[in-house]
């Protein structure tokens, strides 16, 4: 997904970015993936590519919409062990968590009550 600001990235530079997010690893093996030189200068050239602000920019936006798609395998996976789970302690968990993060999270409240008479006395004499 390519939008105006991403006009500067090459395409050796698109490619180091979704190599390393879709396979992880290392910047030895992303870089020789993306077209680098391979051996020292190719990572060394690649890691330096990772610091370009409008490369940081993009690999943020990739990260980001990764997240998303990520999130929603993750909101099927809660809902189904809140309903399915052979456990009920699970199945409770499950249905806490969606409803914490639905906004029906317990108020936490913490009450200190102090009762009594506090008296100090000192006799110097």
């Amino acid at each position: 997904m390519k939008t105006l600001s991403d006009a500067k990235l090459t395409k050796r530079q698109m490619a180091l970015v979704d190599v390393l997010l879709a396979e992880g690893g290392s910047m030895k093996s992303a870089a020789i993936k993306a077209g680098y030189a391979q051996g020292k200068s190719g990572q060394v050239s690649a890691s330096r590519t990772l610091k370009l602000p409008h490369v940081q920019q993009y690999m943020m936006q990739r990260v980001s919409e990764q997240l998303g798609v990520n999130a929603l395998k993750a909101v099927h996976r809660v809902s189904e062990l809140a309903e399915g789970a052979k456990s009920e302690y699970v199945q409770l968990q499950a249905a806490q968590d969606i409803l914490d993060r639905a906004g029906y999270k317990p108020i936490d409240r913490s009450q200190i009550q102090v009762a009594g008479d506090i008296r100090v006395s000192i006799d110097l004499g």
